[in-house]
């Protein structure tokens, strides 16, 4: 990534209105979403580095044979929210700002990384994928629970529509990225994936295909 690229991609991590306004609702969707989490999570040890952990709902979901957390998140807003959850989290999590495309952590440092609902919102995915996996031991393992670009033809033309607006009032979320292509590409070796609809309703809401998923570095 040249010098611009690197200054754009710090330049399109400040949302304060789209912050706010995703602080105020997501403990709402939290219902609906925190058994996802608790399955993305389980299992893992060790240390771990999670990126863009915005106001930090995953942290209550590590199991305790997680030895350290490095939370990464660049919204100065969000980032305050999840100074605050760290403090309640039952394994040791540090906050840290950062980018997911200039991670600031040392290469093979790291058991497990984690991407939640953040790789739609990367300015570079094939960037910020290639930094999960530099920063992963060998071997090591990606959990990931991301919305993605639809499998039927109809809803993919919606999402592809949808992006020519949607990232500039939408904390620069990006509806129609093929984040599992992105992670194969940058030499993750998918173990499990599911697909699914979240909400599952009759008309299908842009953001609402999933997937949830391991891959491992190889």
């Amino acid at each position: 990534m040249g010098k611009d690229d690197r200054m754009n991609a710090d330049r399109s991590v400040h949302h304060p209105l789209f912050a706010r306004w995703y602080a105020c609702t997501a403990p709402g969707m939290e219902r609906t979403i925190a058994g996802y989490r608790r399955e993305l999570l389980a299992g893992l040890s060790g240390p771990v580095i999670e990126v863009g952990a915005g106001t930090g709902l995953n942290f209550r979901h590590y199991p305790d044979a997680v030895t350290e957390v490095l939370a990464v998140e660049p919204e100065e807003y969000l980032r305050a929210r999840a100074l605050t959850a760290a403090r309640e989290a039952p394994v040791a999590v540090t906050v840290v700002n950062g980018i997911a495309e200039r991670l600031p952590a040392d290469t093979a440092s790291f058991q497990a990384a984690v991407a939640s609902l953040v790789l739609c919102s990367v300015h570079d995915q094939d960037q910020a994928v290639a930094e999960l996996a530099r920063v992963l031991r060998p071997g090591g393992e990606l959990r990931f629970f991301e919305h993605v670009r639809a499998d039927t033809p109809r809803l993919a033309r919606v999402q592809t529509a949808l992006d020519a607006v949607w990232p500039r009032v939408g904390g620069g979320c990006h509806v129609s990225r093929d984040t599992v292509k992105h992670i194969e590409r940058a030499g993750f070796a998918i173990e499990d994936l599911r697909r699914f609809r979240l909400p599952d309703t009759r008309i299908p809401f842009p953001t609402s295909p999933i997937v949830l998923g391991r891959a491992r570095v190889v």
